[in-house]
């Protein structure tokens, strides 16, 4: 079955969304490969420019109203793929109403003055095509894909719902009855708790540090005028970015936006204020979660992490793949987990964005070993802060972040987030040819350097979530 119409996070900043890393790859002017000695793949010199994006083959264009449009050809599929972003995120939400900016994205596609809910979804039914949109802490997302023959209908549709959403009065009620369903989903999930816990210390009284999909009690506050008020000065072209991958032409496209969207001005539009100071956590917090009734703890701790403008951001990645990410999960999944036998899993995370991030240790245990497990990733850490890492574990990592270009990319809708991110994190579009030297550069040395600046194992937020009363 094809979903014609969803409702997902897109290619945004969305946190919650996903827990996963955040790492734009990219490679350099070299394309064949074979394997190295240890079984890495590793590049030749052979020119990579016919098949990996950047300057050449990524044309991008700035409409008179703001709107930033990035282009990449692709007539190896007859399909096309939409990812996009504008600044209208959570960042907005008032807090008696956080969710605001989730629920308004949820309900862009729920009827407009030229088409209701029912139209919209029998003309993308009828074409075979998928159009959605999703809010996080920086941005409303859209995504969507469609033949070629029919994007102007997805453009069309897009542009409906961006600049004429009525929020239809009967599917308000019904989608705040899902958004609450799902909040009450979620106060049961043992490593939701968890996560919202770590995220609520690690960020006090910050946009990082509030969930997008809000409280029950702020969804339930939210009203059908809140929805149109928050759409009248946060929905604007000045900073909206719209990447479009396949087989199109780029003056085609460039096109079809100046004359669905060209037009579209905000004089209301409301600017982005300075996010407030992070500071790193002065002395460990510790917070357990009671949650009746379940068999397993989930665990996450960790502290501050770069934004992704950082320069030891790569040193970052690349030590975090090290600690608890590559092969079973790192040196984190092999001492917890596989020696020791105290973790159903254990895994470690990098979430960088605009203004800042986090550094993460997520765990499930059983609830008689959570004090045990959470001693064992502390004592990884005092090791991983206190000597360099074993170049043969580097070379590994960043043959791994080098080797896995081709899947990242092999793809349409892979091409379109990447394509987004370059241009949402200011990269450059020559970021992926530039990209294997980068992580090349990266040293043991500067890997310490950077797990020392973050990381200091007597500073750390400890959340968890399971049976029992816990610690605090």
């Amino acid at each position: 079955m094809v979903f014609r119409i969803c409702q997902k996070s897109g290619a945004g900043d969305c946190r919650k969304t996903s827990r996963q890393s955040q790492r734009i790859l990219g490679t350099s002017k070299k394309s064949a490969w074979h394997l190295s000695p240890r079984g890495e793949p590793i590049m030749s010199s052979v020119s990579l420019h016919t098949s990996i994006p950047g300057p050449h083959d990524i044309h991008r264009k700035v409409l008179a109203n703001g709107i930033t449009l990035l282009v990449r050809s692709n007539f190896n599929s007859a399909s096309v793929v939409v990812s996009g972003m504008l600044g209208a995120g959570s960042q907005f939400d008032p807090r008696e109403k956080l969710g605001l900016a989730h629920f308004t994205s949820m309900s862009l596609m729920r009827g407009t003055k030229n088409a209701d809910f029912q139209t919209i979804f029998e003309r993308l039914e009828s074409a075979g095509a998928s159009l959605g949109f999703g809010a996080s802490v920086h941005n409303t997302s859209v995504g969507g894909r469609a033949l070629a023959e029919d994007l102007p209908l997805l453009v069309r549709t897009m542009a409906d719902s961006l600049l004429n959403p009525t929020f239809p009065e009967q599917y308000f009620d019904r989608l705040k009855q899902q958004l609450l369903t799902g909040l009450a989903i979620r106060a049961q999930d043992t490593s939701d708790r968890a996560s919202l816990a770590f995220d609520s210390h690690l960020f006090p009284n910050h946009p990082y540090g509030f969930p997008e999909d809000g409280y029950t009690e702020t969804i339930t506050a939210i009203s059908r005028q809140d929805l149109a008020d928050f759409h009248a000065v946060h929905f604007g072209p000045d900073n909206m970015v719209v990447v479009v991958v396949g087989a199109v032409k780029p003056e085609e496209v460039f096109s079809l936006f100046e004359k669905e969207l060209g037009e579209w001005k905000n004089p209301d539009l409301v600017k982005v204020k300075p996010f407030p100071v992070i500071t790193a956590p002065q002395k460990t917090f510790r917070e357990h979660i009671s949650l009746a009734g379940k068999s397993q703890t989930d665990i996450v701790m960790g502290t501050l992490g770069p934004k992704r403008s950082a320069p030891e951001y790569l040193a970052v990645s690349l030590g975090n793949n090290i600690l608890g990410q590559f092969g079973m999960m790192g040196r984190i999944g092999d001492v917890v987990r596989e020696k020791a036998g105290l973790a159903y899993y254990a895994s470690t995370s990098v979430n960088s964005w605009i203004e800042g991030g986090s550094w993460e240790v997520a765990a499930g245990v059983n609830p008689a070993n959570t004090d045990k497990a959470i001693k064992l990733i502390i004592q990884e850490l005092e090791k991983f802060c206190s000597e360099p890492v074993l170049q043969s574990e580097l070379d590994d990592s960043q043959a791994n972040y080098i080797g896995r270009l081709p899947l990242s990319l092999e793809s349409n809708s892979g091409v379109a987030n990447s394509i987004l991110n370059l241009e949402r994190f200011s990269l450059g579009l020559d970021y992926f040819q530039r990209y294997p030297d980068l992580v090349r550069e990266v040293t043991p040395e500067k890997v310490l350097k950077a797990a020392q600046k973050y990381i200091d194992p007597k500073r750390l937020i400890i959340a968890s979530a399971g049976p029992g009363k816990g610690k605090k």
